[in-house]
């Protein structure tokens, strides 16, 4: 599928947090129709706490990637630091986003959760639509396995809430979504069905990544889209918390162990952050993908993904240059 036309592919990403913030700041460079859909179970912080007071979906992930669209220009840059503004104080305002309370205000002024999204998203020029993966706030629960004890049987527990799950230091078999059964976004599902990409990735696996796949009608839309279907790896392992010594290619298997029967089509992965390649490339296969390796890194040696070099990555895989550079995979 070429990359052709003035607007660019549709293309849908999926995720939460810096993960998505990348993949969409690099989406924007080479397409005006991107939709982010995010989730919505975050308990912590400035976020947890507008959920917990008054009943709404956690706004944070949703302004972030709101920023990460916003049009670059002075108008659009203004506003962004503006909805990314943090204030400080010795009272209840204390690190509360500017970005959290408009956007909460809206929901409260529209009573309709996309709507005051939409008009966010005007106020930045937002080159794209931000939609929640589901219509109420959720919470993750996740299954996991610590050190043995005096009997040397390993100690199996639920660590319940996901900002909970997100500083884990047991190893983490499943997670899953309380209600289990969510309503997904009507907006969102319709996004995933007219895409012709549809993005997974980078981003914190368990907490950001999975969760869209456990959305009932959310996963049943991204199984059976006519979308193809990428994921994008992270640039390295976690030191400690969810995903803590995890492979690229372990990444790839519990991607397939919550939702074994979803096709991927292209995985893209930096090389710095392959242990083995041979292996990732099984892996990728084995859920019908080809891997893509590709710098995307950022050159000041940080890791975060620089995102012109995602956008050529990801320019790649939507024109099937899945070899080396120039050469089409069909």
């Amino acid at each position: 599928m070429s990359v052709t036309g003035a607007l660019g592919p549709a293309v849908v990403a999926l995720g939460g947090g810096h993960g998505l913030s990348a993949t969409l700041s690099a989406l924007r460079l080479m397409t005006h129709r991107v939709t982010a859909v995010v989730t919505v179970a975050d308990d912590g912080g400035s976020s947890g706490r507008l959920r917990d007071e008054l009943g709404v979906l956690p706004p944070g992930d949703l302004r972030m990637a709101l920023a990460a669209l916003c049009d670059d220009s002075e108008w659009g840059r203004t506003w962004r630091d503006l909805l990314q503004h943090r204030f400080r104080s010795s009272g209840d305002l204390d690190q509360h986003a500017v970005g959290n309370l408009l956007i909460v205000a809206l929901w409260e002024q529209l009573g309709d959760t996309v709507a005051g999204l939409d008009w966010v998203g005007r106020l930045l020029g937002a080159r794209g639509r931000v939609l929640p993966m589901a219509a109420v706030p959720l919470a993750i629960e996740a299954e996991v396995v610590g050190p043995a004890d005096g009997s040397g049987e390993p100690q199996r527990r639920v660590v319940h809430g996901q900002s909970a799950v997100a500083v884990t230091r047991s190893r983490i078999e499943h997670v899953r979504l309380v209600p289990p059964d969510p309503p997904a976004c009507p907006e969102a599902v319709a996004a995933v069905e007219a895409a012709d990409w549809v993005v997974l990735g980078p981003g914190s696996w368990f907490t950001s990544v999975l969760p869209h796949l456990l959305v009932p009608e959310l996963a049943a839309a991204l199984h059976r889209t006519r979308a193809r279907r990428c994921v994008t790896l992270n640039l390295s392992p976690e030191e400690e918390g969810e995903t803590a010594g995890m492979t690229a290619t372990q990444h790839l298997q519990v991607l397939h162990q919550h939702a074994p029967e979803l096709r991927i089509d292209a995985v893209v992965a930096d090389p710095r952050a392959v242990e083995d390649v041979g292996l990732l490339v099984e892996a990728a296969a084995s859920m019908g993908a080809r891997l893509l390796l590709r710098q995307v890194r950022s050159g000041d040696g940080t890791p975060r993904h620089d995102p012109l070099r995602l956008a050529a990555a990801f320019r790649d895989v939507f024109d099937d240059y899945l070899g080396d550079v120039g050469t089409p995979s069909r």
